[in-house]
């Protein structure tokens, strides 16, 4: 049973990763507003604002992500609603990111990237085929599963069922 482990794992990574997000976009907008320079006449102060608001919008969605693994590895239950769509969210940001840091930071951050991006997915697919046919504990119905249905006459109960029923035989001239 992977489930929990990997629940565990991406609730903590997540939530490592928002705090890591925000800290560095507060960073950065301490180094814009202490240069004081402008970038093709855009103010410092707004730029360092923007940076900071943006580094907590982030930081926030991705707690936000990581509270919902979290629920998910507490209640070793699968993410329905908002939560499946938080996390797909995320799966998705990080396969953005894993493509933009590729280019722009290196080949570990990418590597990273690409790490979480399987831890989510990984999430996603081990809850999402404990009701479908990959059940671990056997208990979900397949199509042999099915009762035996059998045909009560107006008489009584039937041992056999017939094979098939044919219609009457139209008697119309």
């Amino acid at each position: 049973m992977v489930r929990r482990p990997v629940a565990w794992i991406v609730a903590v990574v997540l939530l490592v990763e928002a705090f890591g997000i925000a800290a560095l976009n507060w960073f950065l907008g301490m180094v814009v507003d202490r240069q004081d320079m402008s970038l093709a006449g855009l103010d410092p102060d707004m730029m360092s604002m923007s940076s900071k608001i943006g580094g907590l919008v982030f930081g926030l969605y991705f707690a936000l992500c990581g509270l919902v693994a979290l629920l998910v590895a507490v209640r070793d239950r699968a993410p329905a609603g908002v939560g499946r769509i938080l996390l797909i969210s995320v799966a998705v940001v990080h396969g953005v990111l894993g493509a933009v840091t590729w280019g722009l930071v290196g080949w570990p951050a990418f590597l990273f990237m690409v790490a979480v991006l399987g831890l989510v997915v990984l999430l996603l697919m081990t809850y999402d085929g404990r009701n479908g046919w990959e059940s671990d504990a056997g208990d979900a119905p397949g199509p042999d599963d099915a009762p035996d249905v059998k045909i009560l006459p107006q008489g009584g109960p039937v041992d056999t069922v017939p094979a098939a029923v044919t219609p009457p035989a139209s008697t119309t001239p």
